[in-house]
């Protein structure tokens, strides 16, 4: 059969194949994706020879999990339409909760703002300018109160992105639980809790990684002891492509970072059988269609991998990859916004073929501006239409057993892994990001698409190809400016409000806590009950745990 196949290739390549080409020569020298792989014109059986059904691929809901996580996969339940949003003050970004929940939504996803990302209350000095541009400003308990008031905490799923002061927005969220008679026990959600990724693509750490680690692994011990259903973490690979990695780079640097996480918590002394079921993934989908599937299939494979071969974990929930996916911000161009809805379909395709647990379709508009209503509500119709009208999600993998796909993946986990190679030949994660190893591999494959797309090599339609002399704008969302100002006086009169006797008190037993290896979740809890803000406990913490400096990377 094999010899049958290759004759018959060979008679065609000459008889069909170079004929044409004499006539009409293919578009480029060569085609490639972003990983560097060469795509060949055409697949055949021999480019998956060695591929094995049931090591390689198997059955969905079933190790080495490549077909999907769970048995049925879409049709016994659609994925997560979460759509991240959250701007200006609490009270401005309910109301689009809200609004998205009316339209359809099936899980919240917060954006916070730059100061209180970085630790840091909406009167420091730093903050000013700052204050709910980019997410929603949360500065204490109070600010938790309204962002989810009107909402049954019960009953929807959120997700926090939030990683230096993950673990005080969770003690928050926790809070607001409790006030209500909501049991920790069945809240559903994701706090992000990343940090090694701030430190090589993101830059939103505030201590450095020992002391960041520990309040990872504080969090990690919390919520399997009190919060079941609570993913405690969401490894992100996500910003590492924004920061103009390839998708092989990501997904290396990804699993890279989980195995890091997996490492610690060991040390920690946590049950690593119970926790991997409680940890998630989040990427990016990127424009290249087939690639991005290959990589979400290849992920799965690899950690399952990972924790069989490096851990020696067997419980099957334990050896799941579950991941968050979001289109990629930055692929949108503020030229001819409208293309951007193409390219958010495609990218919200690809991820849905390649197995997503949860799903955020980016805006339109978000080259531009904060999401307006509008782009918000097509974006999330765009979901609904794949889901609903397209029919890609009737069937399980629909793409498995493509000579390419599957040639796609396999030559994705084999790259990946020699990045994670060379991770491991360096000592792992932490070395790797001390000698800027992961930074520079980034500052890299960045620098090289950025030359591609000026010369005109990688086609950006409507920027550097099929351009307008003009285009024509869309409406755009802006935070009012009296934004900042309303929210430093909704902090004073937190401050003026609460116990303060009681706040010091608590602020006291953090600093505390922090000095000896105490878990730090419990004394966390107590302060934002006790009104304390987010830039206070972080100051307690910087007195003790410092603040970290990035090494110079060339």
């Amino acid at each position: 059969m094999k010899e049958d196949i290759s004759k018959a290739y060979s008679d065609w390549e000459e008889k069909v194949l170079n004929k044409t080409l004499a006539k009409r020569p293919e578009r480029k020298e060569s085609f490639e994706t972003s990983s560097g792989m060469k795509v060949k014109s055409v697949y055949l059986p021999q480019d998956i020879e060695e591929l094995d059904y049931l090591r390689d691929l198997g059955f969905p809901g079933a190790p080495p999990f490549t077909r999907g996580v769970q048995p049925t996969m879409y049709r016994g339940r659609l994925w997560t339409m979460r759509q991240y949003a959250g701007f200006g003050t609490a009270e401005e970004s309910n109301k689009r909760y809200r609004y998205l929940i009316s339209q359809g939504q099936t899980g919240l996803s917060v954006a916070f703002d730059l100061p209180t990302q970085t630790g840091y209350d909406s009167d420091h000095p730093l903050a000013c300018g700052e204050v709910g541009k980019v997410g929603v400003a949360i500065d204490s308990l109070s600010d938790m109160e309204t962002l989810f008031s009107g909402i049954d905490l019960s009953k929807v799923s959120t997700s926090m992105t939030i990683n230096a002061p993950a673990f005080i927005l969770l003690a928050m969220y926790l809070a607001v639980a409790e006030a209500r008679g909501v049991s920790p026990e069945v809240l559903a959600g994701t706090i992000q809790n990343d940090i090694l990724k701030e430190y090589v693509a993101r830059g939103t750490y505030i201590f450095p990684p020992v002391p960041s680690m520990r309040l990872i692994t504080d969090t990690f011990g919390f919520c399997m002891e009190r919060m079941p259903r609570w993913n405690a973490i969401s490894i992100s690979g996500y910003h590492i492509r924004e920061a103009g990695s390839t998708a092989a780079q990501e997904l290396a640097f990804t699993l890279a970072n989980g195995t890091a996480y997996i490492r610690a918590a060991l040390e920690a002394g946590i049950d690593i059988e119970k926790l991997a079921g409680r940890i998630s993934f989040f990427f990016n989908a990127h424009n290249n269609f087939f690639e991005e599937i290959a990589k979400f299939r290849a992920a799965r494979r690899m950690w399952t991998r990972i924790m069989v071969e490096q851990f020696g974990v067997s419980t099957p929930r334990a050896l799941k990859l579950r991941f968050h996916t979001q289109t990629a911000g930055c692929t949108l161009t503020a030229q001819q916004p409208e293309n951007n809805v193409v390219r958010v379909t495609l990218q919200a395709l690809a991820a849905v073929l390649g197995g997503t647990q949860s799903l955020h379709t980016n805006s339109k508009d978000e080259a531009l501006c904060l999401p307006g209503e509008e782009a918000v509500r097509l974006a999330l119709r765009t979901q609904q239409i794949i889901a609903h009208e397209s029919g890609v999600a009737d069937t399980i993998d629909p793409l498995a057993g493509s000579f390419f796909i599957e040639s796609l993946t396999s030559s994705l986990e084999e790259i990946a892994g020699s990045y994670i190679g060379e991770i491991e030949k360096l000592g792992g994660v932490a070395k790797a990001i001390e000698s800027g190893y992961i930074q520079n591999q980034i500052h890299r494959s960045a620098y090289a698409q950025q030359k591609e797309m000026e010369s005109g090599e990688k086609v950006i339609v409507g920027v550097n190809r099929f351009a307008d002399a003009e285009t024509a704008g869309c409406p755009l969302t802006r935070v009012d400016p009296q934004t900042e100002k309303a929210q430093v006086k909704r902090l004073c009169d937190v401050r003026k409000r609460r116990d303060s006797k009681g706040a010091e008190a608590a602020l006291d037993e953090i600093e505390r806590c922090a000095s000896t290896d105490g878990n730090l979740m419990d004394p966390v809890l107590r302060a934002v009950k006790a009104y304390c803000t987010v830039g206070e406990i972080c100051d307690r913490l910087r007195n003790v745990f410092g603040t970290y400096t990035p090494p110079a990377i060339l």
